[in-house]
């Protein structure tokens, strides 16, 4: 179940498999894959999840038969780090890649790509730095940094933007959401082994939480960080 709405001149959807979909344009946005992260901790002798990377390879599957894309753009961070490039992440995504070979791929540079470096030639990413555009979306501006940019609405990522929602008996639940205010929009942190960060919500900021296989919109001004 998915939420819709208009920015930058575009339609966009809202997945529960934390992406977002431009359906009129064939493109799927995931924002800070965070690829190797657990294996980046691992190597430091951090106790962290196994099977990271597949939980995540499996999302992206599930988004795109869920969008129907035939084009990723990557908001930054795909990679965490240098030490995420083990042979066993890079295969495991080698593989993925093979079994897509149609699928047309973006990386918007983010700030871990920047000493990651950029994917492995044989998954086939074209790189770019930030603000990207896509042909026919000249007022929507594709970044990892959520800063707002003159004339250009953003859609970004880089915080991993989460809500507060209270219940009774003073209990709450923290939910990863989509986070769009007049002129920048932030998407969820894709991947499995990420925090989270609650953003201030001003008055005219819309949030759609995440809870399972839907994508909710959630009332009121939620500032609450507990």
């Amino acid at each position: 179940m998915f939420e819709e709405l208009h920015a930058g001149g575009a339609r966009l959807q809202l997945l529960p498999q934390r992406a977002a979909c431009l359906p009129d344009h064939g493109v799927l946005l995931v924002a800070d894959a965070h690829i190797g992260k657990a294996q980046s901790f691992r190597t430091w002798g951090v106790p962290v999840p196994e099977a990271t990377t597949a939980g995540t390879l499996q999302r992206l599957d599930d988004a795109l038969q869920a969008s129907g894309a035939r084009h990723i753009v990557f908001l930054g961070d795909l990679l965490h780090a240098a030490r995420s490039r083990t042979a066993g992440t890079l295969g495991a995504v080698a593989a993925w890649r093979a079994r897509h070979p149609s699928l047309q791929l973006t990386l918007v540079r983010g700030n871990h790509d920047v000493p990651a470096g950029d994917p492995p030639a044989d998954w086939r990413v074209q790189c770019a730095d930030e603000p990207f555009c896509l042909p026919g979306l000249p007022q929507l501006a594709l970044c990892h940094h959520p800063d707002p940019r003159a004339g250009l609405y953003v859609l970004a990522g880089h915080v991993h933007p989460a809500a507060v929602v209270h219940g009774g008996r003073r209990e709450s639940l923290r939910l990863p959401c989509f986070h769009f205010g007049p002129d920048v929009g932030v998407l969820p942190a894709f991947g499995d082994f990420t925090g989270t960060h609650v953003l201030p919500r001003g008055a005219e900021d819309r949030v759609w939480g995440i809870a399972g296989d839907a994508v909710r919109p959630l009332p009121g001004v939620l500032n609450s960080s507990s």
